[in-house]
């Protein structure tokens, strides 16, 4: 009777054993096709252009040059129409984060800085000059510096940074609806993003301008 319960105990550890075994198995493939599906999904986002933008404007340029003292002045001037094409993107490949698939969390370290680019195409009309103050490289150098300025802050009082930080949050967004589906935790830096709208926290980094 004893040899026979003896065996029956060792047949039932076998059996817990290997159901053991197969789960604890089971569930590293499970976890490591979830980390494969997480580093697969931020690597296929690539570069977002979230927002574009066209901006128009005229510009009189006027520049003196006195000659003889103050006994004369000459002056050329001219009439500059700018149409400028803007866009604002992020490239997301770019966004540094770590897997613990221990705890089940990924941690987005930080969100590459948004790159702002200007296309100005600049049209010249009614140049005028002379020869005491002729245009030269450098008052063609001195317009587009003129231009550039008075873009950046139409692009500031403007609402496409806006724009662009929300196209941002709805794509980052994702990230939290996949890794909630799978059980996992999301952090930026050290902050537990526990629902969609804590996402609304990410700042990315300082822009960069990229002007033609």
């Amino acid at each position: 009777m004893r040899k026979i319960l003896f065996g029956v105990i060792i047949t039932l550890i076998v059996l817990f054993s290997f159901k053991y075994c197969g789960d604890k198995q089971e569930n590293k493939i499970v976890l490591q096709e979830s980390s494969a599906l997480i580093r697969e999904q931020i690597k296929n986002v690539g570069k977002l252009v979230v927002t574009e933008g066209h901006f128009s404007e005229v510009f009189n340029y006027r520049n003196s040059k006195d000659i003889f003292g103050n006994y004369f002045t000459s002056e050329k001037k001219a009439l500059v129409v700018v149409n400028a094409e803007v866009t604002i993107a992020y490239d997301l490949s770019k966004i540094e984060f770590e897997l613990d698939e221990i705890n089940k969390t990924l941690t987005i370290l930080s969100i590459p800085k948004e790159e702002i680019k200007i296309n100005p195409d600049l049209e010249y009309y009614d140049i005028q000059s002379d020869f005491f103050n002729p245009f030269e490289a450098k008052d063609y150098n001195d317009i587009k510096k003129i231009v550039k300025a008075s873009l950046g802050k139409k692009i500031e009082a403007s609402s496409l940074k806006a724009n662009a930080k929300n196209r941002l949050i709805s794509e980052l967004s994702k990230f939290y609806i996949l890794t909630n589906s799978l059980g996992w935790i999301l952090k930026y830096d050290e902050t537990h993003i526990a629902t969609p709208e804590l996402i609304k926290g990410i700042k990315p980094e300082i822009p960069i301008f990229q002007r033609d």
